[in-house]
């Protein structure tokens, strides 16, 4: 069954229109159609939509494991998908590095492209060659 996407249901303001910000708020009010379950309306937080409990918190059937440091990826089991926490840049790329020689497969792993490994630069120009 495909995730379904519950809203809000004012986004009327501005800071609702982007879909991150939309969290669940029950509809309240008298004539409300949302909670009145009119058809063609949003679909509301209901009994029956929830995963069954075997499902629940997990990713392709494996347990999520958060990972906030170097260290913790041997503590990875075999039922476990390893999800880098909320740390800086710098750490998540040993991270990223440690992981992938260990052959861990992260789901959260990508990288910006400021936090690539910087290459060797070439040679650098002397400040009298003007050639």
């Amino acid at each position: 069954m495909a995730r379904i996407k519950f809203l809000r249901r004012d986004i009327k303001l501005k800071k609702f229109k982007r879909k991150k910000n939309q969290k669940w708020n029950a509809p309240k009010g008298r004539h409300n159609k949302m909670k009145d379950k009119q058809k063609g309306k949003p679909r509301v937080v209901s009994i029956g939509y929830g995963n069954s409990k075997d499902k629940r918190g997990k990713v392709d059937g494996k347990e999520l494991f958060m990972i906030k440091n170097v260290s913790d990826l041997g503590k990875i089991g075999t039922g476990q998908v390893g999800f880098i926490g909320k740390v800086g840049g710098k750490k998540k790329l040993e991270i990223v590095k440690e992981a992938e020689k260990q052959g861990i497969k992260l789901k959260n792993s990508k990288i910006n492209k400021n936090l690539k490994i910087p290459e060797v630069k070439k040679e650098e120009k002397v400040k009298g060659d003007k050639k």
